[in-house]
């Protein structure tokens, strides 16, 4: 069950009893665009411009949040995948008790992906390593009108460096044939913005402790429920880092105390591979998140957004991001794949 009693859990309690008053009331007038949806997707619009007119030298970009965005980028791969090490990164291990069944709650579905996160075998990554990420991604360019056109898919790869200490190059990226650096104006820390193995293993490993954290820690967007950052936030954590499999586990436990988090029977992520759901929505902007589940594995495929409800032109079930992770590992240089030399 959801965690109650006191805190940032219980304020969320206590505000979706008031949302459920506030339907009683006539419902104000709409905005044409969300807030949060149409700046997040001009930015990334901005972004992409920005790395076609310099490839060579990408403009800073703030890495954070959601797999979903490339950012978001952006939070592993299935057990059949050739290759790739995190399949037991985010729940690819075999605990026996694996296969998702019907009609169990978001609450027990997460807790056996949390057992199965907590045996799986994860080597320690040293600072002078680097996670390795391919995906399929697809973002929407948002309108003024609030209508989205959603791009094609593509292949992305990045490389993110797991030093603790500030850093201005935090990583580097192909995407669309060429390589760009990842830049942080004025260096970034490792921290929430830029996990890296070190620092998510310095998380409390209590699920309640570690929810009270992420709650201090994370800031949501404008227009964002406090909730949906946080959980936005955990997928974005279990996306593309890698972690002590205790803590893997203790992000999947909290993640199931946020109130509104729901299970989807049937879930496809962007490579077509259907599996399980675990969703949210936010019912301010009337955007949901939903993680991908292979549903007798259990390993993460991907995660994608979508709108719930009709807002200006845009129409429910708009996707406005999709990402499918391919392949995930450990390397030891920049542009160094599992299993090949650098080039």
């Amino acid at each position: 069950m959801n965690a109650a009693g006191s805190g940032p859990v219980r304020a969320e309690h206590e505000e979706a009893e008031r949302e459920e008053l506030a339907r009683l009331l006539p419902a104000p007038a709409e905005r044409d665009v969300p807030s949060a949806p149409y700046l997040h997707h001009k930015d990334r619009l901005m972004q992409h411009i920005d790395d076609d007119q310099n490839r060579t030298s990408a403009p800073a970009r703030k890495v954070r949040r959601r797999l979903l965005r490339p950012a978001l980028l952006m939070p592993a791969a299935a057990l059949a995948l050739a290759g790739a090490l995190v399949v037991t990164f985010t729940g690819g291990g075999t605990s026996g008790d694996t296969t998702a069944r019907p009609r169990e709650t978001a609450t027990v579905l997460l807790d056996r992906i949390a057992g199965t996160a907590a045996k799986s075998d994860v080597k320690p990554v040293r600072q002078d390593q680097f996670v390795y990420v391919k995906s399929l991604t697809a973002g929407a360019e948002m309108k003024e009108d609030g209508s989205s056109r959603l791009e094609p898919l593509h292949e992305r790869e990045i490389w993110k460096s797991q030093q603790v200490k500030r850093i201005t190059k935090t990583g580097e990226m192909r995407e669309g044939g060429g390589y760009a650096p990842v830049h942080e104006l004025g260096g970034s820390p490792a921290g929430i913005d830029r996990p890296t193995y070190q620092w998510l293993a310095s998380l409390p490993t209590d699920p309640d402790a570690l929810l009270e954290e992420l709650y201090r820690m994370t800031e949501p967007d404008d227009g964002q429920e406090k909730a949906q950052a946080v959980f936005d936030q955990i997928g974005y954590l279990l996306g593309e880092s890698v972690m002590p499999p205790e803590n893997a586990a203790a992000l999947y436990k909290a993640a199931a105390k946020i109130p509104g988090v729901t299970r989807h029977e049937d879930a496809v992520d962007a490579a077509g591979r259907h599996g399980v759901g675990i969703a949210r929505v936010d019912k301010r902007a009337w955007t949901a998140t939903e993680w991908v589940f292979d549903r007798d594995s259990l390993a993460y495929l991907g995660v994608r957004s979508y709108r719930t409800k009709d807002v200006g032109a845009g129409r429910k079930g708009d996707v406005l991001e999709e990402t499918a992770v391919l392949k995930r590992g450990i390397v030891d240089a920049y542009r160094e794949r599992p299993g090949s030399a650098a080039k």
